[in-house]
């Protein structure tokens, strides 16, 4: 279920987070990851060209690590010079990076997120950006998990109560508003 008014998107308040579109995570975890990869590249290529800032959010440790051609990015999804990379070690994005403090030094206070496995770096970040007062659109065709089952409860009954839900498209006219 998507929101009911129209998503609204203020540049200069609002970042991108992009969560584990990595091979070895995509390649395992995502049950449409072919679509789920596509529309996540919209939802970039809007943000960029609205000039909304991009952070990425890589998962390393275990075999993810640096040399691991697991750990690589989808080259759809890839960081591009002089935007921001952060490393995390758990499933969540605040609780390992500087996350929290890369936001509040540019002023950001509204966070689209996106990412795979729904259950995991998605869940994780909505909670805790949720219990620091971010404002969060998660961006629920971007996002992806191994079960569809979790994947459909958590976009459409929890993510709703802290987050607002968004197709991919909704971002995309909204940031060429």
């Amino acid at each position: 279920m998507t929101q009911q008014q129209p998503l609204t998107v203020e540049p200069g308040r609002t970042a991108v987070v992009i969560m584990d579109f990595q091979v070895g995570i995509v390649g395992s975890v995502a049950r449409d990851a072919e679509g789920t990869v596509q529309r996540a590249s919209s939802v970039l290529a809007a943000a960029r060209a609205a000039g909304i800032p991009v952070i990425f959010v890589q998962h390393r440790g275990g075999r993810f690590e640096v040399d691991s051609p697991d750990t690589a990015w989808l080259p759809a999804l890839a960081p591009q010079s002089g935007e921001t990379l952060l490393l995390k070690r758990k499933a969540g994005s605040f609780s390992t990076t500087a996350l929290d403090v890369t936001l509040r030094e540019q002023g950001r206070d509204t966070l689209v997120l996106m990412g795979v496995a729904t259950s995991g770096c998605v869940l994780s970040t909505v909670r805790w950006g949720a219990d620091i007062n971010y404002k969060l659109v998660v961006v629920k065709d971007a996002c992806d998990d191994a079960d569809e089952e979790v994947h459909r409860v958590l976009t459409e009954k929890l993510f709703p109560r802290q987050a607002t839900v968004v197709m991919a498209a909704e971002f995309v006219a909204a940031a060429h508003a």
